[in-house]
This record gives structure tokens, C-alpha cells and sequence, in this order.
């Protein structure tokens, strides 16, 4: 084996220029399709860490527009959630529905001593905490006696808590606050997740209470529910929940915009369904870009054999056996695939560590929401060494063929080629 490696690094030496485009061939294979790679799952990740944000098995209901007359009415009428839906949620649909709430929206200053800041407070129920999938750094969140007894209670993040309070934000647990013309005390604190997230939370029936108490407008209504495991099963609910809260307000009961449905499980299956396409497409493409480098080791070795036969022919003259041909080829093939196959796997390496350390960090301000677009943009080392072994095997089997023929040539016939 010795000798074969000193005579593969001796022809090497003699032919750089196809040995170098060779390797290039396939290290830019290994390279492309572990990038590729990387770049698609930091986007995957991304994407799932920001659905991953909210249950799945909850929907989020909003008063929308009509867009069809009915019972007399003309069809560009605005309708706004009021009690009779959330009582029908809470109560006409119990098979599906477990928690049902609302959340009503208001803007305030908020004050503590010299420090104030301007905010979206949130009246939410309990339940928020659920679907929203708030971590809570301090304190704790809403509960039903602050919504039973309309306390003054407030919860912020801490980006929210860091402008109200310089030195240590989490002293402002207990604190109280001013919300305008009103004093609430900080009962919580949460993570805040770089997404554009900024509302502060109290007890929907206290914010209701006090900014809402003239109208009969509830803001959203959002529940958990359980038994839809299917896109079927989820449509028709949908249909049954819009045609029931359309009733309620004289709406066209197939009429599919005057109420708006979120729902978290047939958003997710999408998102699913989307990611699964990028996925099989990143490899597609990827593959492709390996096949190239099959095919530049595959040429190189067809021009190798043909330059070489007059030295196979001497080879098989003086007493070659034609299996010490064929090795010789294969096991040229095998390392120079291996070698640059190796400098392109830590080079894709490489290239999506430095994507992880910068974009894997970087926060997209989108004007409304600020979003992560690259969340751990790698791939595992299974990956990538389950591609440099693909590499390697094609580019095997891409020297058998050429090395099959030259181990067959008859002495006299390759002693003629030129």
C-alpha cells in the first residue's frame, strides 16, 4: 500500500492542475450542499421557534368586516365581539373548547418616579399565559382572583422593566407603578423574545373595567380547545363557530370574513408543510451540486486511464496481474475524494459556524416586529459525514469503470497507444 500511496503522490505532482481542479470538483460538492444545509435550518429554525411561540391548540378570534348582505343589512358592516360570543364560546361548545377568554388593548404611560415610558397594556384572563407561552423571569402572571376582584395588577417584560427601572429591574416586583391616572403594582415580569413583543399585562376585567366600561366592544376572544386532530375536524369547526358568532350579529352565516379565526394547529400544520417543501428542495439541490463533483471525478479519472495505457500495457508486459491495475486506479480515486472531500466538510463547518456567530445573532427590525431570521444555522456531523461518504463512494465507483477497462487492455494493445 506503500508504494501505491508514493506512486499516487508521484502522478499527483506531475499532473497539479488536474488534481487541483479534481479536488475542487468535489470539496466545493461537500462545501455547497453542508451550506445549503445550514442556511435552511437556521431558516426552519427560525420559522418553528416563532410558531413554537404560541399553543397549538388554541385559536384567537377578531371581529372583522361583512362582505355579504343579509336580513336587510348591507354588506361593509364592522362587527365587533361582544358578550353574547364570548358566552356562546364559553358555554355552546364545550365538546371542543376548554378555555375561553379575551383580551382588550389600550395604550398608556407608565410611570415610576422620573422614569416613564409609553406601552400597549394587554386585559387578558389567566388562559394568555398558556397560549402565549410567557416565561415568567420573576413573579408571576394574571390569576383568576385579579380577574374576580378587577385588581390593579401589572405584568412587564424586562425590556419594559430595564426603561423603568436603571439599576435593577427586578426590584420593581412589588412596586407600584402609575398607568395613567392610576396606581397598579408589578406582580410580574416575563422574558421578552426580541420579536417586536411590547404589551404589558393586567386583568382583562380591571383594563375593561376602566377603559372599555362605555361599551359593549370585548376586544378578542382566544380559548384552548382539544378532540381536532385533523384539518377536516378543524375546518368544520371553524364553519360551526363563525356561522354561530355570525348569528349573533345578523352576519350572513357563510359569510367567511366577518369573523376572523387564528387557529394555532392548522398554522402550524401549513408552516409544516412549507418546511418540509424547503427541505426536500435544499437537499435536491444540493445533491445536484454533489453529482457535479461525481462527474468532475469521473472525467478526470477517464482522462487518466486514457494517458496512462501505454504505461498499463508495459505494466501487464513485465507480469502485471490486472488486479494491480484496477486497485491502483480505485484506491487513487478514494483518496483524492477523501481528501478534498475532508477540506470541503470543515470548510461547509466553518462557513456555518461563521453564520451562526453573525446572522444566527442578528434581529431583523421589521417596522411592527423585530424577528430572528437565522436561529442555529448548521447541520449535524451525521450530516456531513454522511455527504463526504457519498462523495467518497461515487467517486469510487466512478474510478471502477475506467479502471475495469484499463485492467482488461491487452499489452500489445495499450504498447501502441500514443
Amino acid at each position: 500500500m506503500r508504494d501505491i500511496i508514493t506512486e499516487i503522490w508521484s502522478t499527483a505532482r506531475r499532473n497539479k492542475l488536474r488534481t487541483t481542479l479534481t479536488g475542487f470538483a468535489v470539496a466545493w460538492g461537500i462545501f455547497m450542499i453542508i451550506v445549503l444545509l445550514g442556511a435552511g435550518n437556521g431558516l426552519i429554525n427560525a420559522t418553528m421557534k416563532q410558531s413554537g411561540d404560541i399553543l397549538t391548540s388554541s385559536m384567537e378570534v377578531y371581529g372583522g368586516q361583512t362582505t355579504k348582505a343579509y336580513n336587510g343589512l348591507n354588506e361593509g358592516r364592522w362587527i365587533r365581539l361582544n358578550e353574547h360570543d364570548l358566552t356562546a364560546s364559553d358555554t355552546e361548545f364545550k365538546a371542543n373548547i376548554d378555555e375561553v377568554g379575551a383580551t382588550y388593548y389600550m395604550s398608556a404611560t407608565v410611570t415610576n418616579g422620573e422614569e416613564y415610558m409609553n406601552m400597549q397594556i394587554a386585559g387578558v384572563s389567566p388562559v394568555h399565559m398558556k397560549i402565549s407561552k410567557q416565561a415568567m423571569l420573576c413573579g408571576r402572571f394574571i390569576n383568576e382572583i385579579d380577574q374576580r376582584e378587577k385588581r390593579k395588577v401589572l405584568v412587564i417584560n424586562d425590556r419594559q422593566a430595564k426603561e423603568l427601572e436603571r439599576k435593577d429591574y427586578k426590584t420593581l416586583i412589588g412596586k407600584y407603578v402609575k398607568v395613567g391616572d392610576f396606581a397598579f403594582k408589578v406582580v410580574g415580569i416575563y422574558k421578552s423574545r426580541g420579536d417586536g413583543e411590547s404589551s404589558a399585562y393586567s386583568a382583562y376585567s380591571t383594563i375593561k373595567s376602566i377603559y372599555g366600561a362605555n361599551s359593549s366592544d370585548i376586544g378578542n376572544i382566544e380559548f384552548t380547545f382539544h378532540g381536532l386532530k385533523t384539518e377536516q375536524e378543524n375546518t368544520n369547526f371553524e364553519k360551526k363557530y363563525r356561522r354561530r358568532l355570525n348569528a349573533n350579529h345578523q352576519a350572513h352565516p357563510d359569510d367567511e370574513r366577518s369573523i376572523w379565526i387564528w387557529n394555532g394547529y392548522t398554522q402550524n400544520m401549513q408552516m409544516e408543510q412549507g418546511i418540509d417543501i424547503i427541505h426536500t428542495f435544499l437537499w435536491v439541490v444540493g445533491l445536484f451540486t454533489l453529482l457535479s463533483g461525481i462527474v468532475g471525478v469521473s472525467n478526470i479519472m477517464l482522462i487518466t486511464v486514457k494517458e496512462r495505457t501505454h504505461e498499463f500495457g508495459i505494466r501487464k508486459a513485465i507480469g502485471a496481474k490486472p488486479w494491480s491495475i484496477l486497485k491502483l486506479i480505485i484506491v487513487e480515486s478514494v483518496i483524492i475524494t477523501t481528501f478534498f472531500g475532508y477540506i470541503g466538510m470543515l470548510l461547509g463547518i466553518g462557513a456555518n459556524e461563521y453564520m451562526d456567530a453573525t446572522l444566527g445573532h442578528d434581529v431583523t427590525d421589521l417596522g411592527v416586529a423585530k424577528l430572528t431570521l437565522f436561529v442555529d444555522p448548521t447541520v449535524g456531523l451525521d450530516v456531513c459525514f454522511e455527504a463526504t461518504m457519498v462523495m467518497i463512494i461515487a467517486g469510487t465507483i466512478a474510478g471502477l469503470i475506467p479502471a475495469y477497462k484499463a485492467s482488461r487492455i491487452r499489452p500489445i494493445e495499450a504498447l501502441r497507444a500514443e
